[in-house]
């Protein structure tokens, strides 16, 4: 819009507001006089005063301060001229001074609305403001929220490469074992067949344990592929006692290197849970290797026991308990810390990253002496409700 047409609306605008407001100040002041009017020839009481009166404050309310004083001078005039124009000069001056005071009355009142509606109208737009930076931030929260999931997702992930790194040996010897039992099935096989004649019966059993075999090295490492598995987390119902069942026989191998003896204590009730298997075995997994390699160093009974069962509250409680050298004195509360460890080559981030999943599935992680010796560590999670899980 253009200057010289913006000014015509502006003019345009104040000109209507002009006759609105002291065209309300006549029609108020009318009204008044036409309904005391009305009284007078009903024979009624003459009330012009109050119902002058409440025309001024309706001026003074809806149209500001102007037409209010407007609309006293109006009210005024219309007393002494139509209404009681035989009374004396001090009856005139006592109303006259009725009108001004409650003109004045009403100015103050106007003027506080009117500070009041600027101050309504200020705060209004300062929440306003803030409302949409509120809204801002939140948009940022989410997106930083996002990123923050994605790199703990990542961090998650580069924990499991690097606790399957340190497993090489184990799982390799786990792989190893039923390539080696194929291999002797397949000699056998190969025995069976050159006889004469051929033992067929032999052969064929044989045949079987190798594809027997074959089966469970594709498991062994299925299994561990899946831990390097790159993607959001999947929530899902889950079997914990699979779950367990499944990491034990990735970790066999270890166990045994470190003469470590497994105890498998899995209640036959248990029910499903609900989060992301992946990660759940990766909590699982990073217990026990930490239990093992806890108990390398001592002398005598060197046990790990994993439990599975249900928490007073309902939901399920997980336990992994060994025999090693137990809780750093003083510092139980910092080994879920990032980047506290008591391993010469451990970088510390593998139970801040298992405390982390466990929070993020809704349940806790914590850790307690294991008597006579060693430690316990435990974790809960919501149950699912969907079924009993498997022993």
């Amino acid at each position: 819009m253009d200057g010289p047409a913006k000014a015509e609306s502006v003019a345009r605008a104040a000109g209507t507001s002009f006759a609105y407001r002291y065209g309300l100040a006549l029609l108020s002041v009318g009204g008044a006089f036409a309904l005391a009017h009305a009284l007078v020839y009903l024979h009624l009481p003459q009330t012009f005063t109050a119902l002058a009166l409440s025309a001024i404050a309706i001026t003074f309310w809806y149209a500001g301060i102007g037409p209010g004083v407007f609309a006293v001078l109006l009210s005024l005039l219309v007393r002494s001229s139509i209404f009681e124009s035989d009374v004396g000069a001090l009856s005139r001056a006592l109303y006259a001074l009725v009108f001004v005071l409650f003109g004045v009355l009403m100015t103050f009142v106007a003027r506080g609305r009117r500070e009041l509606e600027k101050r309504v109208a200020e705060r209004t737009k300062e929440l306003t403001a803030a409302n949409e930076e509120l809204k801002q931030k939140m948009r940022q929260l989410a997106i930083t929220s996002d990123t923050l999931q994605k790199s703990q997702s990542d961090l998650a992930r580069a924990n499991r490469v690097t606790t399957l790194g340190e497993l090489t040996a184990a799982l390799a010897h786990e792989v190893n074992q039923p390539i080696g039992s194929a291999v002797t099935n397949a000699q056998a096989c190969l025995r069976w067949l050159g006889r004469a004649p051929p033992d067929l019966d032999e052969a064929r059993a044989a045949a079987l344990r190798i594809v027997g075999d074959g089966t469970r090295a594709a498991d062994i490492i299925g299994r561990t592929r899946l831990l390097f598995t790159k993607g959001e987390p999947q929530r899902e119902s889950v079997d914990l006692n699979v779950v367990i069942r499944d990491t034990l026989a990735i970790l066999q191998g270890e166990a045994a290197r470190h003469e470590v003896v497994l105890r498998i204590e899995l209640a036959t009730d248990l029910p499903r849970g609900r989060g992301d298997p992946v990660q759940l075995q990766q909590v699982v997994m990073n217990l026990m290797v930490n239990g093992i390699d806890a108990m390398s160093a001592v002398e005598g009974e060197r046990e790990l026991t994993i439990r599975s069962g249900r928490e007073k509250s309902g939901g399920l409680l997980i336990s992994v308990l060994d025999t090693g050298l137990g809780l750093p004195a003083d510092q139980a509360d910092q080994i879920f810390e990032a980047f506290f460890t008591t391993k010469p080559h451990g970088v510390g981030m593998g139970l801040a990253v298992c405390r982390s999943i466990v929070q993020s599935h809704g349940g806790r992680l914590w850790a307690a002496g294991n008597a006579p010796r060693g430690a316990a560590f435990f974790f809960t999670l919501p149950a699912d409700g969907t079924g009993a899980a498997r022993c």
